[in-house]
């Protein structure tokens, strides 16, 4: 299974062509990030047969040129947004040594089986979540569920509510699930920083004698 007909078998369910529609109105009729083609950035990079770990956001970067498809990261030539900032601040902590990703292109886990996607894959520019209840909540939780289903151990890191609500749609049995809240400013301090989720990512990782991430 790969996931080209994973999402062609969303793509032709009801909700996605009322998704469709809506999209493509909104790319005409607004300015939409990330870019058309990379709205499933994430898939193409970290092949199915790859996954070894599941990062789950809230929805794209809404600034200008931010947005690349991937969770939480951004091109290198943007300025590393506060919520990149305080993951790395937590790898540096955790290894005592800066991330391969310093950067905040997350291009280079992705390519190491760490599935980077938000709950919504797409927003329009400088309105946070407008692109809430248009269907992609229904397409990523339906990515999830197949993941639950089709794959084992699993790693997948919940950060903030939102994230930490998909537990329910997990197989707790079969995958190993770490919560914690958000890495935004508002509410890194009360429980991200110190949480070591890639310490013990990496500690499930080699038990299950599975290369770990080069964080």
């Amino acid at each position: 299974m790969n996931w080209q007909n994973i999402i062609k078998t969303e793509q032709q369910k009801d909700y996605y062509k009322l998704l469709q529609k809506q999209l493509d109105k909104r790319y005409k009729d607004t300015i939409v990030f990330p870019p058309k083609e990379k709205i499933f950035n994430a898939f193409d990079l970290t092949p199915f047969e790859n996954l070894k770990v599941v990062i789950l956001g809230q929805d794209p970067y809404h600034g200008f040129g931010q947005a690349q498809g991937l969770a939480f990261s951004t091109p290198t030539n943007i300025k590393n947004p506060p919520s990149m900032r305080n993951i790395l601040k937590e790898i540096n902590n955790e290894f005592s040594t800066i991330s391969k990703c310093e950067n905040g292109d997350l291009t280079p886990w992705a390519k190491q089986g760490v599935l980077l996607i938000n709950a919504i894959l797409t927003v329009e520019e400088s309105k946070p979540k407008s692109h809430h209840k248009i269907g992609w909540e229904i397409f990523t939780d339906n990515i999830i569920k197949y993941i639950s289903q089709n794959c084992e151990n699993i790693v997948f890191l919940l950060w903030g509510a939102p994230a930490i609500k998909k537990q329910k749609i997990i197989d707790e049995k079969k995958h190993h699930i770490l919560t914690a809240v958000h890495p935004s400013p508002l509410s890194a301090y009360r429980g991200f920083f110190g949480c070591n989720h890639f310490i013990k990512t990496n500690k499930i990782l080699k038990d299950l004698k599975k290369e770990p991430i080069n964080w």
